[in-house]
């Protein structure tokens, strides 16, 4: 099974991803948690590129073929191996980032996006993700709070937010779109009640919790 967790930065993806990884690894389920950008060792050096904060000459073009390189050679060399041998995946972003995030927040064209993404992906599609839901204003103000702890505060977490604003309204075009694969998880709660709304739903959708 292949699961994906998105959202806003500063929606508390990690702190949950692990939690469920943690969780599910606890009662034998053989569990493969990644992320994107990065899970390989190409991947993990295009992560910094795209993350630097000095690259603001960046180009949307040239973040999209970042993200798109990484993300190709993870599902080739991670995601579609561990799912032929009958594991959990659960990845941290996955396609629907960038449609969300290059697409919607950076203006660039959707069916090509989907052309691209399906090109890179070889057409592989999670079976379930997760969508933490926080408002733009929430998720800045948690990545700038997190900085202070020695949190790296992105290329991307610096951009206005009128962009933020635009991949939020993505996610929800997205998940209208598509509302079987969807479930919406609202991560302005609890850390707590966050994570027993993520097992609720996966008990309900797949039994893994079990």
């Amino acid at each position: 099974m292949f699961i994906t967790f998105e959202g806003l930065d500063g929606s508390g993806k990690t702190t949950q991803i692990k939690a469920l990884a943690a969780h599910l690894k606890a009662r034998g389920k053989n569990v493969l948690l990644t992320r994107e950008p990065g899970g390989t060792l190409i991947g993990d050096q295009i992560r910094p590129i795209l993350q630097d904060r000095t690259h603001t000459a960046m180009t949307p073009q040239t973040e999209l073929l970042l993200f798109c390189a990484s993300r190709a050679q993870l599902v080739a060399e991670v995601i579609r191996p561990w799912l032929a041998d009958g594991g959990v995946v659960i990845c941290d972003r996955f396609a629907d980032s960038t449609l969300a995030y290059q697409g919607y927040g950076r203006n660039l064209d959707l069916d090509f996006l989907r052309q691209l993404l399906a090109f890179a992906t070889g057409g592989l599609q999670p079976d379930l993700t997760l969508y933490l839901d926080v408002s733009p204003e929430e998720g800045l103000a948690r990545r700038r709070q997190a900085s202070l702890f020695g949190e790296e505060f992105s290329r991307i977490d610096q951009l206005e937010l009128d962009f933020h604003r635009r991949v939020h309204q993505g996610y929800l075009d997205l998940i209208a779109d598509d509302p079987e694969r969807w479930v919406v998880i609202d991560a302005a709660r609890p850390s707590e009640q966050i994570q027993q709304a993520i097992l609720d739903v996966l008990e309900a959708r797949t039994g893994l919790t079990t």
